[in-house]
């Protein structure tokens, strides 16, 4: 009863400290996708290394997703790096989600059909064109972990912040970085080191198309931004029986049935009973509240919110 308490005075007071920023042209979904697209490095296995290959969810030419593993091999030049993403806004921040598709989770324990995990960025709405990233919320498995870049006014909330974002050069701005372990794709922020069998993908935005990588250890791929709500996307199908399973959850036959999921059904298992499963996409102003403290003006009212509509 307390938490409630202590949440509601919370929100109350960011709901009065949010102030309306200055006015500037809005910068579109895409672009503002590509101006924050993480870099990110992604592990890859010595064998197999295609199943670690960011891809899209329709990669082998259709939406059933139950043949997704075993098509595979046999479409490794369809793989091309594929990001997708979303963008909802308050009258303070844009909230960008990221996910990162893979056809396999192949971990030893536990393995799936289909894998999609990711993160999410919060950013303030300064009255620049594409504003000033804040903070990073990723998803490894069930666990959700929090970061902030240099000179972000966030501290710890309900959750602590794990470590310092950083951030690279690429196309003339500050990135993010992002990684993947290989076979289970738990995503988390870049540490700054190696990758740790030595071979690994490194991932960068691009604007156009994305790239098949040359192998399990090519440094420079570029991967395609897709709209998570465009048109015959996934949030459009979230209700067609091919790809999902039930809500969210992909649907796949092989190993755990259908245990991947996209954004608006990511979950950290232990985070509270008020952040239920997809907040992280679905109301991410709101779980950004409860995991950093010291946000400043902060809105939770959304002026957009596909997921919501």
């Amino acid at each position: 009863m307390a938490r409630r308490w202590i949440a509601g005075l919370v929100t109350t007071a960011l709901l009065l400290s949010a102030t309306p920023m200055p006015a500037h042209a809005a910068a579109s979904d895409a672009d503002l996708a590509y101006r924050w697209a993480p870099i990110h490095y992604q592990d890859s296995a010595s064998s197999k290394y295609i199943a670690d290959y960011l891809a899209s969810v329709d990669y082998d030419g259709d939406w059933n997703t139950r043949n997704n593993w075993d098509n595979l091999d046999a479409n490794a030049a369809r793989l091309v790096g594929t990001v997708y993403y979303s963008v909802v806004e308050t009258g303070t921040h844009w909230f960008i989600a990221y996910g990162y598709f893979h056809a396999r989770d192949w971990k030893l324990l536990g393995s799936h059909e289909n894998d999609m995990e990711g993160l999410l960025l919060t950013v303030y709405k300064d009255g620049s064109a594409y504003g000033t990233l804040q903070a990073m919320v990723t998803l490894s498995h069930d666990n959700f972990y929090s970061y902030t870049p240099a000179g972000s006014p966030f501290t710890n909330g309900r959750e602590n912040i794990d470590a310092t974002l950083i951030t690279q050069p690429w196309d003339g701005e500050q990135h993010p970085t992002s990684f993947q372990e290989t076979k289970g794709h738990g995503c988390k922020a870049w540490n700054g080191g190696g990758f740790p069998g030595g071979d690994g993908i490194v991932y960068f935005p691009s604007r156009g198309a994305g790239e098949v990588p040359s192998g399990g250890n090519d440094r420079s791929v570029a991967y395609q931004l897709v709209d998570i709500f465009g048109a015959s996307g996934l949030w459009e199908r979230r209700n067609d029986p091919q790809p999902y399973a039930s809500w969210g959850a992909f649907a796949g036959d092989n190993g755990t049935d259908n245990a991947a999921h996209a954004p608006w059904a990511w979950d950290d298992f232990n985070d509270g009973s008020d952040l239920q499963p997809g907040v992280i996409a679905t109301d991410p102003a709101y779980l950004t509240a409860m995991y950093f403290g010291n946000l400043g003006a902060f809105s939770l009212d959304y002026t957009r919110n596909t997921y919501r509509q």
